[in-house]
């Protein structure tokens, strides 16, 4: 250790050991005075200290090392330490934190500071006075709700600078909008700013949820109307309510009675990234919607990164809830927030549908990936077989044996080889069986993958990293053995069938258990796949043989043909049947005019 070396660990010591045990942000940055991390401590000694009182592994121990100078601010509360966090990490972007992943633009609704406001759709928030609504994730929610607002209020969709004064000096005309009834008119002053203001304040209310609030007005207004014999009119607000009922009976997923509350969930995948989702409820339907993703930058766990999501997404869309649902227990506290994690009923359907909507954003990013870079999915499949069945590395190479006969006769098998969870037919390969007798499965399998891995050792060759046999318990037993033998560790499997002859259970360790794996997952389909290919690979060689054989007896009954006419004929004719159908010019243009006639006259109908 050189002697700045020594300076900074003595400058770093005396900053730690004299840190207040208070609640606080801490920014360490290196010898070029750039902030590096980030983080929120309840006791900033304690917490600064950790990372100089013990060894770290990984991406913590390089930013230990790279750390020059600490630095630290106190707050009054842990929530202003996490909010004061979560703006430091926007603002610097500190190499060593959990790094956002918002790159998405999403529409909002914003209703502008004008004279007569008008309803548009936007991407970008201007500060000048107007109100924002979302964003929407979900476009075709928002449509629909403009759409409704449309059919409910005659609001203006002008660009018109609608001032008392142009207004007054009569400086515009009534548009299409006006004779389709869409509009009242306020250009020309035929409709009044208290009136269309009430319309605006109404319109806030749908846009933040409240249509329940809306609806009551809607039905009061209209029983008051009919009890003043005011039928047509009546009969305009209760088609405004049914319009609005409509919509809500579509956008309502829980009990009405549940409002202003924050949910949240969490995956995480195997690439450093954790995906988030917010929703947010107002009179038991969806307001706010938002999945979004962190990448990890320190190992970071599920708990701290969604305790930095929820800080976020309370930010960002402003919210009050005092009651947030989470999966599971959190070391985070907000002032007048109560933290759920709900067993049963309405709540646990609200945590439910977060989950399933971010385990839907996580397989939308992973298609996503998986097509810009299909090597991605193989790498994918062989790590879940690798956490599946405990290996002790990725089954890079994976190698598959199925025997064939049928009432002893002809017994052959088949081993196909799947690297990077592809098959590689050219590394298939096809067996007679030559030392047993017999319909014997147990000993074919043993001969065979004796044969093969005797001689893949002779040669050098690549061993696979894991051999899953096509049968149960039996057969994977009679590889251990043989392995045994010749003193090879590789991981075996077997993969069995039902009664319908289709994949149903896959086979791991001795004594041999099941693994249950999900069927329809793309890690079974590619099971189904292996024991499929071995199958057909070896069925197809049987036959061929089978055939051959059959083809061959049938020949050696013709005397003076021998066995290089017979390999003649098979590779033009391929079978009895063709070779008995073709005629004398087409045998003789084979196997000469002699050896034609014996056939024609000696070969067994």
């Amino acid at each position: 250790m050189n002697s700045n070396e020594l300076k900074t660990n003595d400058y770093l010591e005396g900053i730690v050991m004299n840190l207040p045990e208070k609640p606080g942000i801490y920014q360490y940055l290196n010898s070029d005075g750039t902030i590096i991390y980030v983080g929120k401590a309840k006791n900033l000694k304690r917490r600064v200290y950790s990372y100089f009182s013990k060894e770290h592994q990984g991406k913590t121990k390089v930013l230990v090392s790279k750390i020059a100078d600490i630095r630290y601010i106190v707050v009054n509360s842990e929530e202003d330490a996490l909010l004061l966090e979560n703006n430091l990490i926007k603002k610097y972007r500190p190499r060593y934190n959990v790094l956002l992943k918002d790159d998405k633009t999403y529409p909002l609704i914003c209703i502008p500071n004008e004279y007569f406001p008008r309803i548009i759709k936007t991407r970008k928030i201007v500060k000048n006075g107007g109100q924002y609504f979302g964003p929407y994730t979900h476009t075709p929610s928002m449509l629909a709700v403009l759409k409704l607002i449309k059919q409910l209020y005659p609001i203006r969709t002008c660009h018109l600078n609608l001032t008392p004064e142009n207004i007054q000096a009569d400086k515009f005309k009534v548009c299409l909008e006006y004779h389709i009834k869409n509009c009242v008119g306020p250009c020309i002053g035929l409709q009044n700013p208290e009136e269309y203001q009430k319309n605006i304040e109404e319109i806030k209310e749908i846009l933040k949820g409240n249509t329940k609030e809306i609806s009551k007005l809607l039905q009061k207004k209209m029983e008051q109307l009919a009890s003043e014999m005011k039928f047509e009119e009546a009969q305009k607000v209760k088609e405004k309510y049914l319009l609005i009922e409509n919509y809500r009976a579509k956008s309502e997923v829980v009990s009405s009675v549940l409002h202003n509350i924050d949910v949240f969930s969490i995956e995480e995948d195997d690439s450093n990234s954790a995906f988030i989702n917010y929703l947010h409820i107002t009179n038991g339907a969806i307001n706010q919607a938002f999945t979004f993703e962190y990448k990890k930058k320190l190992n970071e766990s599920k708990e701290e990164l969604l305790a930095l999501g929820i800080i976020e997404m309370r930010e960002r869309y402003k919210s009050t809830s005092k009651e947030v649902i989470v999966p599971f227990p959190l070391d985070i506290e907000l002032n007048d927030v109560a933290f759920t994690i709900p067993q049963r009923g309405d709540k646990k359907k609200l945590l439910d549908l977060s989950l399933l909507n971010v385990k839907q954003y996580k397989a939308d990013r992973l298609k996503q990936a998986e097509k810009l870079n299909p090597e991605q999915r193989s790498i994918r499949l062989m790590k879940e077989i690798q956490q599946e069945l405990h290996l002790p590395k990725m089954p890079f190479q994976i190698e598959c044996f199925d025997n064939s006969n049928i009432q002893g006769s002809d017994a052959v098998a088949a081993c196909v080889v799947f690297i990077k969870a592809k098959p590689s037919k050219k590394d298939y390969r096809k067996y007679i069986i030559k030392t047993v007798e017999g319909a014997d499965d147990y000993a074919s399998m043993r001969e065979v993958v004796r044969r093969r891995y005797s001689r893949a050792m002779e040669e050098n060759a690549t061993l696979p990293d894991l051999i899953i046999t096509d049968g149960g318990k039996g057969q994977m037993e009679a590889v251990r053995q043989v392995l045994q033998e010749l003193n090879l560790d590789i991981p075996i499997a077997g993969l069995a069938k039902n009664n319908k002859h289709r994949t149903s259970e896959i086979l791991y360790g001795f004594p041999a258990q099941v693994i249950g794996i999900k069927q329809g997952t793309p890690l079974f389909h590619l099971m189904e796949q292996i024991q499929n290919e071995v199958h057909r690979f070896a069925i197809t060689f049987h036959r061929d043989k089978r055939s051959k054989r059959q083809v061959a007896s049938a020949l050696d009954q013709v005397k003076g043909i021998g066995e290089k006419t017979k390999a003649e004929l098979l590779k033009q004719f391929k079978s009895v049947k063709r070779i008995r159908e073709a005629s004398l010019e087409e045998l003789t243009q084979v196997i000469g005019i002699s050896k034609a006639q014996k056939i024609k006259e000696n070969l067994p109908t």
